[in-house]
C-alpha cells in the first residue's frame, strides 16, 4: 500500500488554507488536483518540444509527435484496447459522447429507432441523444432505478425491441457512486445485436478498466478527473465501429486528400481528430496515467473504499441524515440533512475549509426521481486521509448545530 503522506507531497495545493482553515478537498468527482509530475511534464514540453504534431519534418515536430503518439499507446495499455487506432483524443467525456451520438445516429439510425439510457445518467449522456432524437425522430428509452438505487435489470430487458440501436450507460453514477452491472448490461445488449457505450468518467480514476474483458463497443472518460489536465479526454471505439462511422468534424489532420470535387478521409483515429490536437495535454494525461499505475489502481480502490466506509459509518450517526446510494463504499457519497438546504450546508462547510459539491450534479432527471432538488456530495481521491474525513464530519456537525 502506498504512503498517503508521501503522495500528498506531490500535490502542493493540498497544503494551502481556505478562510484560515486547512483545505479539505472532497470534490474529486468534479475534478481532481494535479501532481507535480504532470505539471512538470507539460511545462517541459512547452519549453523544449513545442511544435505542431504529424505535420513537420523538423526535429521539434517529430519529438512532439512521438510524445503525442506515445500518449495514445499509454491510454491503449491503460484500458487494454487491442490497437492504438481504437483510441481517439477528445476534449473530454462530453465531447466523446457527442461524437458517438452524432456520428452513430447519422449513419446507423432511422426515424422510429430507439436509444436506451438510464435514469441515473449525467446530462452529458442524455442531452446528446435527445438532440439526435429530435433531429432524426428517434425514441429515447430510460432504464428505471429501484428504490435501493440500482438499475431495474428486468425492466431493462423489456426495453429492447427490433428498433433498438444503442445502449449508452454510466459505469459509475456521479451522484450515487453506484457501480452499474455493466458486464450484464453489455451481455444482454449484445444478445440483441445492440452496441453499448460506457461513460467511464467516474470509474477510470478509481479502478482498473479492461475494454476487451468488458466487450463494450465504446467508452469515454476525461483527463481532469484522473489527475490529468483539463480539456483532454478519451473515446475508445472498437475498430469495426470507428471504421463505419463518418467524421465528426472537418478540417486539417483528418483528411487523406482534398479536391474541389471530393474529400477522402484518414482512417481512425485521425478521422475523428480534426485540427491541431492538444498535444501538451495528451502528454500530461499520459504522465497522469503512468503516475496512477505507479501507485496501483488496485491499491487506490482498496484505500478509497476504506475512506468511504469510514465516512459512511460516521455520517449514519447524524440525526436527519439521508444518504443516496446505499450502504456500499464508493468514490462519492451524496446526502441531505433533513430540514437544511444542501446549498446552505455546502456554503458553510466552505467557510470551514471543506470543499464539497452541492446541487443537482448535472443529473436533474435523477433528482426528479429522488424527489429532491439536489444533494451535498463528498467525493474521494487517494490523497485524502482519514483525518480529513474526521474534519469533514466534525465540521458538518458544527454546521448542523447552526440551524
Amino acid at each position: 500500500m502506498f504512503n498517503v503522506a508521501n503522495v500528498r507531497k506531490d500535490f502542493p495545493i493540498l497544503s494551502r488554507e481556505v478562510y484560515g482553515h486547512p483545505l479539505v478537498y472532497l470534490d474529486n468527482a468534479a475534478t481532481t488536483q494535479k501532481p507535480l509530475c504532470v505539471l512538470n511534464a507539460m511545462q517541459e514540453e512547452y519549453l523544449n518540444a513545442n511544435a505542431n504534431v504529424h505535420r513537420g519534418v523538423h526535429y521539434l515536430s517529430q519529438q512532439a509527435t512521438d510524445l503525442h503518439e506515445e500518449a495514445r499507446e499509454t491510454v491503449r495499455n491503460f484500458i487494454n484496447a487491442r490497437k492504438t487506432e481504437e483510441i481517439v483524443f477528445t476534449r473530454g467525456t462530453t465531447e466523446a459522447i457527442n461524437l458517438v451520438a452524432q456520428t452513430f445516429c447519422e449513419s446507423q439510425t432511422q426515424e422510429g429507432d430507439e436509444i436506451i439510457v438510464s435514469e441515473m445518467e449525467h446530462h452529458s449522456n442524455i442531452v446528446p441523444w435527445q438532440l439526435q432524437a429530435t433531429k432524426k425522430g428517434l425514441i429515447l428509452k430510460v432504464i428505471p432505478m429501484t428504490d435501493d438505487f440500482r438499475l431495474d435489470m428486468e425492466a431493462f430487458q423489456r426495453l429492447f425491441s427490433e428498433r433498438t440501436r444503442m445502449v449508452s450507460i454510466c459505469h459509475v453514477s456521479n451522484v450515487l457512486g453506484v457501480e452499474n452491472p455493466v458486464d450484464d448490461i453489455i451481455r444482454i445488449a449484445h444478445e440483441h445485436g445492440v452496441p453499448v457505450m460506457l461513460d467511464a468518467a467516474q470509474s477510470a480514476p478509481h479502478s482498473p478498466l479492461d475494454v476487451q474483458a468488458l466487450d463494450c463497443d465504446f467508452m469515454a472518460f476525461s483527463g481532469h478527473k484522473m489527475y490529468g489536465p483539463t480539456g483532454i479526454g478519451i473515446l475508445y471505439g472498437k475498430e469495426k465501429w470507428l471504421e463505419q462511422l463518418p467524421p465528426y468534424q472537418g478540417g486539417g489532420e483528418m483528411i487523406d486528400r482534398v479536391t474541389w470535387q471530393q474529400t477522402t478521409f484518414e482512417r481512425p483515429p485521425l478521422k475523428f481528430e480534426a485540427g491541431t490536437p492538444d498535444y501538451i495535454a495528451t502528454h500530461g494525461l499520459s504522465t497522469a496515467i503512468n503516475y496512477l499505475k505507479t501507485i496501483g489502481l488496485d491499491n487506490i480502490a482498496i484505500y478509497e473504499h476504506e475512506l468511504s466506509r469510514h465516512c459512511l459509518e460516521q455520517l449514519k450517526t447524524i440525526d436527519g441524515m439521508e444518504i443516496y446510494g446505499g450502504n456500499e463504499p464508493s468514490s462519492a457519497i451524496s446526502f441531505n440533512v433533513r430540514g437544511i438546504h444542501h446549498l446552505d450546508i455546502g456554503t458553510l462547510l466552505d467557510r470551514l475549509g471543506i470543499a464539497v459539491r452541492t446541487g443537482h450534479h448535472c443529473a436533474q432527471p435523477l433528482m426528479d426521481r429522488l424527489h429532491i432538488q439536489g444533494t451535498v456530495r463528498a467525493s474521494f481521491a487517494f490523497y485524502n486521509t482519514r483525518e480529513e474525513i474526521d474534519t469533514f464530519v466534525g465540521s458538518l456537525k458544527r454546521v448542523i448545530q447552526m440551524f
